[in-house]
C-alpha cells in the first residue's frame, strides 16, 4: 500500500500498490502490518456501502463522539465523489482545517479518516457507490455532524449541491456547538 499525507495529522490517502501481469492486477486494500507501522488502526468493526443516484448529492459531514469516535476508510467503487475530512480536534495543529480530494472507480484510492475528524462527500456522477469500513459500530446517540457550508471551515465544493438531507442541512454552526 502507498500512504500519502493529507496535511491533516492521522488522515491519509491510501493507494493500492498494484502487482500487474497479463491477467490484470492484484493489490491489498488493508494491511495490519503496514498500517501499524504508521500507528493507524486497522481493526474494523463494520463495513458499509452507500449509493446515490444523482450527481450533486451531498452526504455529511458526519462523525461520532466519544467514546465511539471512529476511524473510517472510504473508497468509491462506482462513479466519482469529492470526499472531505475536517479536523475537529481542538488540540490538533490543523484544528478546523479541511482536506478534500476526488475518489473514483478508476484511481481506486481510499481515504483514511482518523478519530476526531468529520467526513462527508459530494457525488460528481450519477449512480455512485461507495464502500467504507468503520472501527466502531454505528451508535445513533453519538452520531453528530457539521454543516457542509459552515463558514468556520470554508469548504469549497467543486460542483453545486443539488440534493442534501434535512438533517445534514440543519446541523448547528460549529462555533455555537463549541460554546455550549
Amino acid at each position: 500500500m502507498i500512504f500519502a499525507d493529507t496535511g491533516i495529522p492521522g488522515a491519509y490517502i491510501l493507494e493500492p500498490k498494484r502487482i500487474e501481469d497479463e491477467r490484470g492486477f492484484f493489490a491489498r486494500l488493508l494491511c495490519r502490518n503496514e498500517m501499524s507501522a504508521l500507528k493507524l488502526n486497522s481493526e474494523m468493526a463494520q463495513s458499509n456501502i452507500g449509493f446515490s443516484a444523482r450527481r450533486g448529492t451531498l452526504r455529511g459531514l458526519h462523525y461520532q463522539e466519544r467514546p465511539y469516535e471512529e476511524v473510517k476508510i472510504l473508497r468509491c467503487t462506482r462513479g466519482s465523489i469529492y470526499d472531505v475530512v475536517v479536523d475537529l480536534r481542538p488540540e490538533s495543529k490543523t484544528w478546523k482545517k479541511w482536506f478534500g480530494m476526488e475518489l473514483n472507480e478508476d484511481n481506486r484510492k481510499m481515504l483514511y479518516v482518523p478519530p476526531g475528524c468529520a467526513q462527508g462527500y459530494l457525488t460528481l456522477d450519477d449512480n455512485v457507490e461507495i464502500y467504507y469500513n468503520t472501527s466502531h459500530f454505528y451508535q445513533p446517540a453519538y452520531a453528530k455532524g457539521i454543516r457542509f457550508d459552515d463558514p468556520e471551515f470554508g469548504i469549497i465544493w467543486p460542483i453545486a449541491i443539488s440534493i442534501i438531507s434535512g438533517q445534514d442541512r440543519q446541523w448547528p454552526d460549529y462555533s455555537s456547538r463549541m460554546r455550549s
